[in-house]
């Protein structure tokens, strides 16, 4: 028996070698600044899907007439108020005083009154997991349930459905002495609870009007698990196209499972949308694969990361099938075995990568993967929506010199379709416009699109034959390199400010900066930083928080004005490297994790390696102003730029503090802003073994001299301990 390594994500991270130039070659010039766009009763403003889905109506409503929540439900702060964090490095949960954190939901914990609690020293079957908490939580949203109706009223805060994505798994502590494999042979148990860990969980809660206390409850119908095999069905561009097709759906119209879901979105009409990033790692390729390719196929293999010979992350692939078919571990073998693709698992990455809807509410119907809004490693989804106009989806693709995508509608939005859940989503989804940004150094910028036959993309591209749509949605990574997309430092968040509709993503580092890939004015910064006074750190080693306004307003715009809101930095650091002025009380470094609530505080959580000699991972809150309140400004390494007004602690602080190893990832609140989810990704990461873990959160959160407990990802609720809103 042999232990198990764990994984890293190098081959899937850093894929883009395409020599497409960054920017036009142009001076800059200084942007003046801009007046913030006033709201209008007549809803002209556009409204940041995270303070504006619309739910279905509740008692005495009409279904779907517009209601007061579209707008920011209470006036947003003028200065932060709270205590700041300060940094530590403890096992535990640290967040402002007068507040509290509860853990909710945990790995392992059961969703059914049939299946026991979780055990340290008894981990539950494989199979069990189907009922099961999933591992390593993150993307999550808060979906309102009308008590009455059963359905979805996004002015319910005292009952609801939270929807959330396990991205992957910590193999170290999800098995009983971490992973195995006998005789060349992962055992089928660990890699069915490896399988059912992932995925997404909708789980039922009820808040107390007064305490603001939040559980699950138990024996709710809607309470289930989606994982990697669960059936799903394709749609858009791509459904039906033989780059789907295998030996489970010959015709390409169906798919199995999910999983590496990371950030999330969510949709007007009220359904979850999770995003498949890092998908590419979980499939084996043989070496002699190349031999049976087409030249096209081979370079869109090393595209996405799969070179011939790769292996697969948890090596699913060498299970032997007993409790479940052997054709659940072949799928994870994506080789030319057959005469066809549809009599084999050739195509089986080709099926992940894309946005899946998921309505939580619907209980009968598979959840849709959209393929009109591209493959690629897609970390989360914003929708901007504006009664009358067609919606537009912002995507980041989290790699290293990769793109921001945006997805626009061909139908307009109307308000009647809420709660129309699939359906929907047909109407909304699977028909429009795929674009790509490409910053300029002025400070502008332009959607370019992505539509067979235009911008070059047909059967005489050099990059990739393109003979279809379905050819570029599926490689959409390829699409973006050929028409000169600019290659950004690891998209990952998207959101959207209510107050204004700006778009802000979070750029979360890139070690290459400077090097593979050379600085320009939307990726201005590459220097080095010392790690525990040893380890020398280059690129833009903290990350940073890009923001966008669409020219005119409008959702199809293809033109839009940029600059960059915030710098991730040490408080120490030179002020042309910390460009934000950040301070002890706010300074953060890998921006991740963000999302708008509905009174227009931005809320931003980090996912780090850089700072993590100093603090463990964090989250902030921030007000932030708009497009055009900073300045022009030049980094250490003499690349102009543009930037947001310098922060100061009234606007920006740090509100919670994480426990050891782990990441702050996924966000959401109750309508009433009084209860606050957050999730808490892989405490304890970097244990040697199952038996000498780093962390031993959440156990630690209540006991901080527990020293035996495994860490397990779980997600929290933080109240206020006077029932008030969370940082009024």
């Amino acid at each position: 028996m042999t232990q198990q390594t764990p994984y890293h994500e190098d081959q899937e991270t850093d894929n883009n070698t395409s020599s497409n130039t960054h920017f036009d070659d142009i001076l800059g010039h200084y942007i003046t600044r801009r007046d913030l766009i006033k709201k209008t009763a007549s809803g002209t403003i556009a409204l940041a899907l995270a303070a504006t889905v619309t739910g279905c109506a509740s008692q005495g409503t009409s279904q779907g007439q517009q209601r007061s929540s579209h707008l920011p439900t209470t006036k947003r702060p003028e200065k932060l108020s709270f205590k700041p964090v300060a940094k530590n490095k403890l096992d535990l949960i640290s967040v402002p005083d007068g507040y509290q954190v509860n853990v909710l939901y945990a790995l392992g914990d059961s969703i059914n009154p049939n299946y026991a609690d979780w055990n340290d020293h008894n981990i539950p079957s494989g199979p069990s997991f189907q009922f099961r908490s999933g591992d390593c939580h993150d993307g999550i949203h808060f979906f309102g349930l009308n008590k009455k109706t059963k359905r979805l009223d996004d002015t319910f805060s005292e009952e609801g459905l939270l929807v959330m994505n396990h991205e992957y798994i910590n193999p170290t502590f999800l098995h009983a002495k971490g992973p195995t494999k006998v005789n060349g042979h992962r055992p089928e148990d660990e890699v069915i609870r490896e399988n059912n860990a992932h995925g997404v969980s909708v789980i039922h809660v009820k808040k107390n009007e007064i305490t603001q206390h939040v559980e699950i409850i138990k024996n709710s119908v809607f309470n289930r698990r989606i994982t990697t095999y669960t059936p799903m069905d394709f749609s858009g561009a791509a459904a039906g196209s033989p780059l789907l097709a295998t030996l489970y759906s010959p015709k390409a119209l169906k798919a199995r499972g999910t999983h590496n879901n990371c950030g999330n979105g969510y949709t007007p009409w009220g359904t979850y949308l999770t995003t498949e990033e890092n998908f590419i790692g979980y499939f084996q390729r043989s070496s002699t694969d190349d031999a049976k390719r087409q030249p096209h196929e081979i370079a869109a293999l090393k595209r996405y990361g799969l070179k011939a010979g790769s292996s697969s992350k948890y090596e699913w692939d060498t299970a032997i099938g007993q409790i479940e078919p052997q054709d659940h571990y072949d799928r994870w073998k994506a080789n030319a075995i057959a005469e066809t693709a549809a009599k084999d698992y050739r195509n089986g990455p080709n099926t992940f990568g894309w946005m899946v809807e998921i309505d939580p509410f619907d209980i009968k119907h598979n959840p849709v993967k959209r393929t009109s809004l591209g493959r690629f490693a897609h970390e989360d989804s914003a929708c901007r929506a504006v009664e009358g106009m067609p919606l537009a989806f912002y995507m980041g693709d989290d790699s290293r010199g990769e793109y921001i995508y945006k997805f626009v509608s061909q139908a307009k939005w109307d308000a009647k379709d809420t709660n129309a859940g699939y359906k929907a989503g047909d109407k909304y989804m699977d028909k429009g416009t795929l674009y790509v940004a490409k910053f300029n150094q002025d400070g502008s910028g332009q959607w370019i699109e992505l539509s067979y036959g235009k911008n070059g993309l047909d059967q005489s591209n050099k990059t990739y034959p393109f003979s279809s749509q379905a050819d570029i949605v599926t490689f959409a990574r390829m699409a973006a390199d050929s028409v000169g997309a600019t290659k950004m430092d690891r998209p990952e968040w998207c959101s959207i400010n209510p107050e204004n509709g700006e778009i802000y993503v979070t750029l979360t580092n890139n070690s290459n900066r400077g090097k593979d890939y050379a600085t320009d004015a939307a990726n201005p910064r590459a220097y080095e930083d010392l790690y525990g006074e040893k380890k020398v750190q280059k690129g833009n080693v903290n990350g940073h928080v890009i923001r966008f306004k669409e020219q005119d307003d409008k959702t199809t715009a293809l033109q839009f004005q940029w600059d960059i809101y915030l710098f991730g930095a040490e408080a120490s650091m030179n002020p042309n490297i910390n460009l934000s002025g950040l301070s002890d009380n706010n300074d953060f470094s890998s921006p991740d994790g963000m999302w708008f609530d509905s009174r227009g505080i931005l809320w931003l959580q980090t996912d780090d390696s850089a700072y993590t000699d100093v603090t463990n991972c964090m989250m902030l809150a921030a007000l932030p102003g708009y497009i055009g309140d900073g300045t022009v400004a030049t980094t250490s390494n003499g690349q102009q730029t543009r930037v947001g007004a310098k922060v100061n602690d009234d606007n920006l602080r740090r509100f919670l503090v994480g426990p050891k190893e782990a990441e702050i990832t996924g966000i959401t609140m109750t309508p009433d802003n009084k209860a606050i989810f957050v999730n808490i990704q892989h405490p304890g990461e970097e244990s040697e073994s199952y038996d000498k873990p780093n962390s031993h959160w959440p156990a630690s959160q209540n006991d901080i001299s527990n020293t035996t407990a495994r860490p397990r990802s779980a997600t929290i609720v933080i109240t206020r301990k006077d029932g008030g809103r969370i940082a009024d």
